[in-house]
């Protein structure tokens, strides 16, 4: 007998959930992330699992909240069809599975709709993701600006770094700088960082240029970790796994000429490289350029 596919078996031990009782109406699910965790499957399946189950009518996406449990049958009428739905449900959909999975029609079918009325509210897939990343640009405030420009910069820093944490798909979306996305909390990050550096001796291009090169460096780096998680999900093997994996490789590339300088610096397990330990040091390398630059204005 062929084994039932995962996505079924979750949606399975969810719905009994849901009809014993166990979970109630308006209750949450557990979310793409719980489900990944505890069947310990890729976030491509929990999304189908629950997929499964909105097609059902047990479960329903609220905007801004989740997935909770449906309404019984006869309870309310169906949940209307907006713009902001669709745009909560393509993020949900591009979290998952990526930007790539993202299309009308598979949008079409997880909000268990025609594409043709996806169309009535998002003219197509361009504004759609222009729309997602500014609903995800506006989900956590910055707050107020700090007096001082160098810690306000590295909360800049920080914040655009878990932006793209929660939503990797975003590096690609706002890849070019010669063609921003016209967002409009997207922007609203650039006058925060603007006037962070408000009181500072620089010139307005000298400002600019500020906040692109950090804004360069974060998303040059969440580029590097939407790779790797794509690298994960496509090879089944962590980071140590596939350096242990490859190493004779390495060590067949290092017998046929020497690296003396390269031996020096990995002898011994001297270093030891994480796209986060990298983040950390080239913002604070980065901070040190930008102070370097005011003194010598002000000088």
């Amino acid at each position: 007998m062929t084994p039932e596919p995962p996505y079924l078996t979750i949606a399975a031990a969810i719905r009994r959930r849901i009809r014993s009782g166990e979970l109630a109406p308006g209750d949450p699910v557990p979310s793409t992330r719980a489900v990944t965790r505890e069947w310990g499957v890729a976030m491509a399946t929990a999304t189908k699992a629950l997929a499964v189950l909105r097609r059902e009518g047990l479960v329903r996406v609220e905007p801004g909240v989740g997935t909770l449990v449906a309404a019984r049958s006869g309870d309310t009428r169906p949940e209307p069809l907006t713009r902001r739905r669709i745009v909560r449900a393509a993020l949900e959909l591009a979290d998952a599975e990526g930007l790539n999975a993202l299309t009308m029609r598979r949008l079409a079918t997880v909000l268990d709709t025609s594409a043709m009325a996806l169309y009535r509210h998002v003219p197509g897939k361009g504004e759609l993701v222009r729309l997602m990343a500014d609903e995800a640009c506006g989900e956590v405030p910055l707050g107020p600006v700090p007096a001082h420009w160098r810690p306000g910069l590295e909360r800049a820093a920080r914040w655009l770094r878990e932006v793209y944490a929660r939503h990797r798909w975003m590096a690609q979306a706002m890849a070019s700088f010669t063609r921003p996305v016209a967002s409009p909390n997207a922007m609203a990050y650039t006058e925060w960082v603007l006037a962070v550096l408000r009181g500072t001796p620089m010139t307005s291009s000298q400002k600019l240029h500020t906040h692109l090169t950090l804004f360069a460096f974060v998303q040059g780096l969440a580029l590097a970790d939407d790779l790797e998680e794509q690298a994960r999900l496509d090879t089944g093997l962590s980071g140590d796994e596939w350096m242990e994996q490859n190493e004779p490789r390495f060590d067949a590339a290092q017998s046929g000429r020497p690296y003396p300088l390269l031996d020096e610096v990995t002898r011994d397990g001297g270093f030891e490289l994480s796209l986060e330990t990298l983040f950390e040091f080239g913002l604070q390398r980065t901070l040190d350029g930008i102070a370097a630059m005011i003194d010598e204005t002000s000088g």
